[in-house]
């Protein structure tokens, strides 16, 4: 039962000291933000922080980390479907995940976040997709690598885009814009 109790108390302290992350995020790079900064915003002394992790790029790497495992795990669920009504609901499961946690991961794919994590997106989508640096046709999906690669950027941005004006379709919707789009690569 204690057990339960302490498990409950990391995960609200993790949680909190995320949330003050982003929330300084919003305000100014992750190099200007201090430890100290960190942990009064959380409210949260500094033991406490360090018993979770080394510095401010621990923490963002464990939460880029994170949202790197779920990309992998819905991509791998959206990369096998193979009608229309599957990949939709496919795609729109991945966008109502954005929707859900859309402050975090707006600072994450904004000017503010780190541009190695932008790039392991990009990285994790084509490896998954068995697109790798050649230029030859992808045999598994029989199209072209250009389109694929054409097709995931335009994705992105989209997505990027989406966050910025503050999520202004839904899922659904954004699914659909999504799978019209792309649907040759798909």
């Amino acid at each position: 039962m204690k057990e339960k109790k302490e498990n409950r108390k990391i995960r609200y302290t993790k949680m909190v000291l995320q949330d003050s992350l982003f929330e300084l995020m919003e305000k100014k790079p992750i190099t200007k933000i201090t430890i100290k900064e960190l942990c009064e915003n959380a409210d949260i002394n500094r033991t406490t922080f360090y018993s979770h992790y080394r510095d401010q790029y621990d923490l963002l790497n464990k939460i880029e980390d994170e949202v790197l495992s779920w990309i992998k795990e819905l991509l791998s669920n959206l990369i096998y479907k193979s009608n229309k009504d599957e990949k939709m609901k496919a795609l729109e499961k991945i966008f109502q995940y954005v929707a859900d946690n859309s402050k975090h991961l707006q600072i994450l794919m904004s000017e503010q976040g780190n541009i190695d994590f932008q790039k392991k997106i990009f990285s994790l989508i084509y490896q998954e997709c068995g697109i790798f640096s050649s230029n030859e046709k992808d045999v598994d999906l029989g199209i072209s690598e250009d389109y694929f690669i054409f097709a995931v950027n335009g994705s992105v941005g989209l997505l990027q885009h989406w966050l910025k004006n503050g999520i202004n379709l839904s899922a659904k919707e954004m699914a659909e814009v999504i799978y019209n789009l792309t649907s040759y690569a798909m």
